[in-house]
């Protein structure tokens, strides 16, 4: 097996100061034509809460928690950290690591599913991190593990206590509430090219039967682009209404595309649909990430395994796991319209 030396934990990045905010977007969108006036309204977001995302935060609790329990499987790899928008910047933490004098690296990134966006730009980020940086180790990304068994079992616990909440609020309507399960909208043409909503539909109805709860729905939100072009659909709030009007008594949001509470859930589901279903009459609770899960550290230290000892790799459900090495020609870049959007962290 190769010999590796180091961990490298690989996000979209986020702005920690209100002063940050517009760069870290004029970042994120740079070369997409997004109006002016598009980016400071998703800048409101960010300084809705302090104009701080909880991304970094949340990423650094889950490196401590790996700083753990890397060692009890015999794992010594320090983790450096690195995001594809804002700092800590990849190209920064690939620089560390030529300067430690890292030779073979793996990479986590957060991101369980498979798209261009969640997958192939990461990549190519990588990628170029690493031309930017001469004599850079060599990176192999860790598989994507939507249907890892622990992270599955992470998500189980974290709906099933929403569902415990709800229940106490609807006492013997809890039956008839549902499960609404989200994601990160994306254009129809990205959709058509990878398995990203067949991985997310997969793990939904697994969740759901491990629960044992039959109704549920898989939905999206945060949709960025603009209106002319198809992204995927239903969104969040519309089917709120949806549900509302159906007579459905209760809902528990379920964000099984995120990996953690940044601002695409705060805002998208803790402000606006939160508000939403107060002003209908319709009790919500909304699911925790698997963010620190012990869980879902383990499941990443499990990844790692596969990799550094060849252990068999582990999969639940009827997709077939990932591939440790994506396919050159999968997931590839859809044509991008101008004014494309931005999102957040």
């Amino acid at each position: 097996m190769p010999s590796y030396d180091a961990l490298l934990v690989v996000s979209f990045g986020g702005p920690e100061r209100p002063e940050d905010v517009m760069p870290f977007l004029e970042n994120v969108t740079r070369g997409r034509g997004v109006p002016r006036e598009r980016l400071s309204s998703v800048a409101e977001h960010y300084y809705h809460f302090g104009g701080k995302s909880p991304i970094n935060e949340q990423n650094r609790a889950l490196i401590a928690a790996l700083e753990s329990e890397l060692p009890r499987h015999g794992l010594q790899l320090p983790i450096y950290f690195g995001n594809r928008n804002w700092a800590p910047y990849l190209t920064d933490a690939v620089a560390q690591m030529k300067a430690a004098g890292v030779k073979q690296a793996l990479a986590f990134i957060t991101s369980a599913y498979s798209s261009y966006s969640s997958c192939r730009q990461y990549l190519g980020d990588i990628e170029q991190a690493r031309a930017a940086v001469p004599g850079a180790p060599s990176i192999d990304p860790l598989r994507r593990f939507f249907n890892h068994p622990g992270f599955v079992s992470a998500y189980v616990e974290r709906v099933g206590a929403a569902l415990g909440e709800l229940g106490a609020l609807l006492g013997g309507a809890l039956p008839e509430a549902r499960i609404v399960f989200t994601a990160h909208s994306i254009p129809l043409a990205m959709a058509s090219s990878s398995d990203y909503e067949k991985q997310l539909r997969s793990n939904a109805a697994l969740i759901s039967e491990r629960l044992g709860h039959s109704r549920w729905d898989l939905v999206w939100q945060s949709r960025s682009g603009p209106p002319e072009v198809p992204w995927l659909e239903p969104d969040i709030l519309d089917h709120v209404r949806a549900l509302a009007a159906e007579g459905v008594p209760g809902i528990v949001i379920a964000p099984i595309g995120f990996l953690t509470d940044h601002i695409e859930v705060l805002y998208d589901l803790d402000e606006e649909a939160r508000q939403l279903c107060a002003a209908l009459g319709m009790p919500m609770v909304r699911a925790g990430t698997v963010s620190a899960h012990p869980r879902f550290v383990q499941t990443v230290a499990e990844l790692v395994l596969e990799r550094v000892r060849g252990l068999p790799v582990q999969s639940t459900g009827p997709l077939p796991p990932c591939p440790h090495v994506c396919a050159p020609g999968c997931c590839p870049r859809p044509e991008r319209p101008a004014g494309a959007g931005a999102r957040r962290g």
